[in-house]
């Protein structure tokens, strides 16, 4: 692994490095005792602002520097954290927190009543973060503060998404301070505090950030494996994206803790005595290609089951992830609740009917190339992918559907990996007819909403259905789990098996690998992705 350590980024005396202001004194590693930890990961955060929180991969940085107002249970429960209790009116209408007291920010304010109204005031501030107020906080009416420790908000209606909302990154409280004064609150940084364990106190952009114990935390959720302060006095996350590369830092000993272990490099891990290796799934919405149906070829339903039909996706994944990825059959995530497991070998792999409806849809003749044809013009499909959200080897996952689909069916499936606005720009203008997405959304209610409503925010499909709306509308406006299963089973048969807008490849997971001497690791029981470094201890 020797040529593997000399391409880790060597970090350099004038980097750009901020001091989070304020708060509790500075510990050191060799003062306090807890040593520190190298975490090697495979994705740069493109905001440290928890209310910016977009990609599922950074979550367990959020919870290192912030808390939210409740937690939840192995079960998916609602249990305390920075909220002790809350009440809920029989109308489902009015929500009253009662807050812990004695917590503080990482800037000497104190965290009440009046800093929750601020941090869910600030998500209605226009453009801030249009998405969440316009799915997690659309009921959202006002706020309301009782005292310093208790908190009234009141909504327009019921909203099942809401408790979800509170215990979700998005749900992170952030000093008042901080968000009126912080240098970029758009990318957030050393100077957006929380109460977390930890403050963030150096951040390299492309190479690391840097992590130091807060010596006053107290306040950690019932579901942590201790109360205090975090064991470790400092976490350093380096930003890794070659796969090669985290797992030789891993056994060169430059890190003791990776995540991201690529299919590739799975069996040396587990095979290495002083090496322990986890995954768990995400839960949320599976990793998916929706069709644009908006335009030409997939404004025909037939062309979008053909293209589904063309892949061997089993096949696919094999080769790409070396049997350690799971198949998805919907657009919602088998680690979660609302799963409809009748979508099961339902679609998919059939090369004569993938031709068949082709042919049926009048693109009959092929080019030079062996590409399909219909009014002199190629039957070409494009997606295009911003470089920071492409994960799991996804490219290369692109590249093996791209060479299916030429080989059994003709069609050119056409790849584009830029940068984020780029990508933004492209799907502004509607030069895509295929949106690649997954979401880690805890309730995936959240994540169905966003994409599949006919005014949902990121409804990149520009489909329309007005049952699927009603579905989605009366299962966000219900807590029974039975009645929103029922609903979220008809909206993933309508959009998966009906109407074909959408192609579930997999369900996206997480993996741990680390020295055995690191204690503490392992995943949030709901979301399935990695805790924060809260309860990581290193052995003496």
């Amino acid at each position: 692994m020797k040529h593997l350590r000399r391409t880790l980024p060597l970090l350099v005396a004038a980097s750009l490095t901020v001091t989070a202001c304020g708060g509790a004194p500075r510990e050191t590693a060799a003062a306090a005792g807890g040593g520190s930890l190298t975490w090697a990961v495979e994705t740069q955060p493109v905001t440290f602002n928890p209310h910016l929180w977009a990609q599922n991969k950074a979550r367990l940085l959020v919870w290192n520097q912030f808390d939210a107002l409740l937690s939840r249970g192995e079960d998916g429960s609602f249990g305390p954290w920075l909220a002790r209790s809350w009440e809920v009116s029989p109308d489902g209408r009015t929500y009253t927190f009662h807050l812990r007291e004695g917590v503080t920010f990482h800037d000497g304010e104190k965290f009440d009543a009046a800093a929750v109204k601020a941090n869910l005031d600030q998500f209605r501030v226009p453009g801030y973060n249009p998405t969440v107020a316009s799915i997690q906080l659309s009921a959202l009416e006002r706020v309301e503060v009782v005292s310093p420790a208790e908190l009234k908000v009141h909504l327009k209606r019921p909203d099942a998404l809401f408790l979800d909302f509170l215990a979700s990154p998005y749900g992170g409280q952030v000093s008042p301070r901080s968000l009126r004064t912080a240098k970029n609150l758009k990318a957030g940084g050393p100077d957006l505090v929380g109460t977390g364990p930890f403050i963030l106190d150096r951040y390299v952009q492309g190479q690391e950030v840097h992590y130091r114990r807060n010596p006053a935390y107290a306040w950690a959720p019932p579901t942590a494996a201790h109360q205090g302060p975090a064991h470790l006095a400092e976490v350093t996350y380096r930003f890794l994206p070659e796969a090669a590369v985290r797992v030789g830092a891993l056994t060169s000993g430059q890190a003791e803790v990776i995540e991201g272990v690529p299919a590739t490099e799975v069996d040396l891990v587990k095979k290495d005595p002083d090496l322990a290796f986890q995954t768990a799934l995400n839960s949320g919405s599976a990793y998916t290609y929706y069709f644009n149906t908006g335009h030409a070829p997939f404004d025909d339903k037939r062309v979008r089951e053909a293209f589904r039909e063309a892949v061997d996706l089993d096949a696919v994944l094999a080769s790409v992830y070396r049997g350690q990825a799971t198949r998805a059959w919907s657009v919602v995530g088998k680690a979660g609740p609302f799963y409809d497991a009748s979508l099961e070998r339902t679609y998919g792999g059939d090369t004569a009917k993938a031709n068949a409806l082709l042919d049926q849809a009048g693109w009959t003749t092929r080019d030079a190339q062996g590409f399909r044809t219909k009014d002199g013009k190629r039957l070409t499909v494009r997606t295009v992918s911003a470089a920071p959200f492409v994960r799991d080897r996804r490219e290369i996952l692109a590249q093996a559907i791209q060479a299916q689909v030429k080989q059994n069916a003709g069609i050119d499936f056409q790849i584009r990996i830029v940068d984020q606005g780029s990508a933004q720009q492209a799907l502004d203008r509607d030069e895509y007819e295929v949106f690649e997405n997954s979401r880690g959304d805890t309730d995936a209610g959240a994540a169905l909403n966003l994409i599949l409503a006919r005014q949902a925010p990121i409804n990149r499909t520009h489909f329309s259905d007005a049952s699927i709306d009603t579905w989605l509308t009366r299962a966000s406006r219900v807590s029974d789990v039975k009645t929103r299963t029922a609903l979220y089973a008809k909206v993933q048969r309508a959009v998966v098996a009906e109407n074909a807008i959408a192609f579930p490849i997999y369900v996206p997971s997480d993996q741990l690998a680390a020295r055995r001497s690191v204690g503490g690791l392992g995943f949030d029981p709901v979301s399935g992705t990695p805790k924060s470094a809260y309860d990581v201890r290193i052995a003496p």
